[in-house]
C-alpha cells in the first residue's frame, strides 16, 4: 500500500511541478516584455531631464532604472533555471535527495520566490520543494547559508540596497550617449562623489550660519516694505488684522511715510537692517510689540486714504 502511495505522490509531484514551471516561464516572458517597454520610457524621460538641466531629478530617477534592469536580469536567470528544472523533473521524482547538479537551480528558485511577487508560481514551486526535501533545505536557501548554493548573481540582482555611485553615473552616461546628448557630467560626478558625512557637514553649516539665525534679513524686509507701500490714487482695501512679522519689524518707516504724505504713497523704503540681538527673548518681545503698532498704523493709514477718496 505504501508503494502505491509513493508512486501516486511521485506522479502528483511531477505533474504539479511541471505545471508550475510552465506557468512561471510563460509569466516571466510576459513580464519581461512589459518591463522592457517601461524601461525604455523611463530612460527617455531621464534623457529629457538631462537635456533641460534637471540633473538632480535624473540622479533620483536613474535608481529606478537600475532596479528595473536588475529585475529583468534576475528574470533571465530564473527563466533558465525553470527550464533546466522542467527538463529534469523525472530525475527529481526518482531521487529522495536533491541532485547536486540541480541544487543551484532549485535553491535559487526558492530564494527568489518571496522576492518576485509578480511570479506567484515560484511560491507554488517552493511549497512543492518543501514537501519533497523538507523545511531544512528550504531554510538553507532562504537564509543564504554557505551550503545553500544560491546563484550569487541572482542574489546581487535581487538586492534592495541602493546602487553605487559609479553604477548610477555609468547608466546616466549610457542614457545620454543613447539619445545623442552633449551632456557635461562634471556636476553629477561631484555630487555623487560626496560622502554622507560631507552632506551632514554642509547641512550643519547652513543651519548655524548667521543668515539662518538672523530673523530680519535686509532683502526680505525691503521686498516686504515695497509690496506694502500702496499708491494713494489706487483702491486701498482694509489690511488683514494679522500683519506679517517682517512688516511689523519695520513699523518706524511705515509710520513716518504715513505722517509726511497723509497716506501711503509710492516710494522706496530704505531701511538699515539692525544686527540681531543676542537675547532671543527680548527680540521676540520687541517684534510682537512692533507688530501691534504696525498693524494699528496700517489700519489708520487705510482709513485715512478711504476718507480722502470719498471727499475727492
Amino acid at each position: 500500500m505504501s508503494l502505491l502511495n509513493q508512486l501516486f505522490n511521485r506522479g502528483v509531484f511531477g505533474s504539479k511541478c511541471k505545471t508550475s514551471l510552465t506557468l512561471a516561464i510563460s509569466r516571466i516572458k510576459l513580464l519581461q516584455n512589459k518591463r522592457d517597454l517601461l524601461l525604455k520610457q523611463m530612460r527617455k524621460e531621464i534623457a529629457q531631464f538631462l537635456q533641460v538641466g534637471q540633473e538632480a531629478i535624473a540622479r533620483i530617477r536613474v535608481e529606478h532604472v537600475i532596479r528595473e534592469q536588475n529585475i529583468m536580469a534576475a528574470y533571465d536567470i530564473l527563466e533558465l533555471f525553470c527550464e533546466f528544472v522542467h527538463a529534469r523533473v523525472p530525475i527529481i521524482e526518482n531521487q529522495k535527495e536533491c541532485p547536486s547538479d540541480l541544487r543551484e537551480a532549485i535553491a535559487s528558485i526558492i530564494f527568489a520566490a518571496p522576492r518576485c511577487s509578480d511570479v506567484p508560481d515560484l511560491l507554488q514551486l517552493k511549497n512543492l520543494f518543501i514537501t519533497k526535501y523538507g523545511k531544512e533545505f528550504i531554510s538553507s536557501a532562504a537564509e543564504l547559508r554557505p551550503e545553500s548554493g544560491v546563484n550569487r548573481e541572482l542574489i546581487e540582482k535581487l538586492s534592495v540596497s541602493a546602487p553605487p555611485a559609479k553604477v548610477r553615473l555609468k547608466v546616466l552616461k549610457d542614457i545620454a550617449q543613447e539619445h545623442n546628448l552633449d551632456w557635461d557630467s562634471s556636476n553629477t560626478e561631484a555630487e555623487l562623489s560626496k560622502r554622507h558625512e560631507d552632506l551632514l557637514g554642509v547641512y550643519r553649516q547652513t543651519m548655524t550660519s548667521p543668515e539662518a539665525v538672523s530673523m530680519t534679513p535686509s532683502s526680505t524686509v525691503e521686498n516686504t516694505i515695497n509690496a506694502n507701500n500702496l499708491p494713494a490714487s489706487s483702491n486701498v482695501s482694509h489690511p488683514s488684522p494679522q500683519a506679517p512679522m517682517n512688516v511689523s519689524i519695520q513699523k518706524a518707516s511705515i509710520e513716518a511715510s504715513s505722517q509726511e504724505n497723509n497716506g501711503i504713497r509710492n516710494g522706496d523704503a530704505k531701511i538699515e537692517a539692525r544686527t540681531p540681538s543676542s537675547d532671543i527673548l527680548e527680540k521676540a518681545r520687541a517684534a510682537i510689540a512692533a507688530a501691534e503698532r504696525a498693524s494699528a498704523a496700517a489700519r489708520a493709514a487705510a482709513e485715512l486714504a478711504n476718507v480722502n477718496r470719498v471727499q475727492a
